[in-house]
């Protein structure tokens, strides 16, 4: 496979050019709208934020992409799944809400939002895939139904899988609540019972009861354990962690066997924001301050380079003072490896490339 082209545009204006003309700019210089959008079903798949967290990206970004579709011909929605934890993104009406909250609206975004596994998470579509790890992905229904998929990520770090860019936007927030609990299902976490303090957050944020607190001590059963990993970015003193790195490579490479089952066979264009890159899943109801500067927009075709893409430019900038990743041992020359040490997010990337998604070698072309 070939080089694959990554356009980028900074976060600078001017006085005749706002952040928003400048998304617009970037997909329509990065091809976007060489796809034929006409009558054509089309799913902006974006993580909504879970409320109390302010570094989703605003809905403004979204509008933008909505409506050159729209100018298009196309039948825009925006579009995510119901999530495995306890949180305000559970099932559809409370999902909804929350989206609504943070601003993704009809009015703000000029279109739709369609929570695409349905109400509790169980309207999906078995897409055979054969895979690796996967031989049937659990895909919202919604999601499968689109005619075209584009991605609108913001890009960050995450406690389990590195960072989520675009493959994970897709993969993991495209998968219904019994798709996530496969990926998921060969990273069950431990308690470090010297560290634990007894807290109960890590109880609070357990979503189907695996965790219980005697002696001051968190415990974990594995039997009850869906393996989300909500409980190890929710542990206030690091003491929840993942059995070892084989379990984040396999969730990793589930989430591409994921990803490739919802791109596979029709039209995909990918956008990532890298700005607020918070050390945690937008998932999170708290951000954190971030780990890097703003670094810009970046938009692609390929989803595996635009991820490469952002990598390597988050890798070149300076730690932010007094950010999570700053009170860690700078040891791997990669920032969310840093922020995250258990983690291995090259095994998404490789296993993408593997599966024939996308390419690692990019050129990147600045707008």
């Amino acid at each position: 496979m070939g080089v694959s082209k990554v356009y980028y545009t900074n976060m600078r204006t001017t006085l005749t050019e706002n952040l928003l003309q400048k998304l617009a700019r970037l997909v329509k210089r990065a091809g976007m709208m060489d796809i034929d959008f006409a009558n054509k079903y089309t799913a902006i798949k974006i993580h909504f934020g879970e409320p109390g967290n302010l570094a989703y990206l605003r809905p403004n970004y979204s509008k933008v992409l909505a409506d050159l579709i729209k100018e298009q011909g196309g039948r825009v929605f925006l579009t995510d799944c119901n999530t495995l934890y306890v949180g305000r993104r559970k099932n559809a009406l409370d999902h909804l809400d929350a989206a609504y909250e943070n601003g993704y609206n009809p009015f703000a975004t000029g279109c739709h939002v369609i929570i695409a596994d349905g109400l509790k998470g169980t309207d999906e579509a078995l897409v055979p895939i054969d895979g690796e790890y996967v031989k049937e992905a659990k895909i919202g229904r919604a999601l499968m139904d689109a005619d075209i998929v584009i991605s609108l990520t913001h890009f960050k770090g995450h406690e389990a899988a590195g960072f989520g860019g675009a493959l994970k936007n897709i993969g993991m927030g495209g998968g219904s609540r019994a798709g996530k609990m496969e990926m998921h299902s060969a990273g069950k976490p431990y308690v470090n019972q010297k560290a634990c303090i007894g807290c109960g957050s890590c109880k609070k944020n357990c979503a189907h009861g695996a965790i219980t607190i005697a002696d001051r001590k968190a415990s974990i059963d594995t039997n009850v354990c869906v393996g989300c990993g909500r409980c190890v970015g929710a542990c206030p003193v690091d003491a929840v962690t993942p059995m070892n790195d084989e379990a984040n490579d396999v969730l990793n490479k589930k989430i591409a066997e994921y990803t490739w089952a919802i791109l596979k066979d029709r039209p995909h264009f990918h956008v990532s924001l890298v700005v607020d890159v918070s050390p945690n899943c937008d998932c999170h109801a708290e951000n954190d301050v971030p780990i890097v500067p703003n670094v810009g927009m970046f938009a692609s075709f390929d989803p595996v380079a635009l991820d490469m893409a952002c990598v390597d430019a988050v890798n070149r900038q300076p730690v932010m003072a007094g950010s999570f990743l700053a009170e860690q041992e700078q040891n791997h020359h990669d920032h969310f490896t840093d922020t995250h040490p258990d983690t291995h997010w090259q095994s998404c990337i490789d296993h993408a490339v593997k599966l024939g998604l996308g390419n690692k070698e990019y050129e990147l072309i600045t707008i």
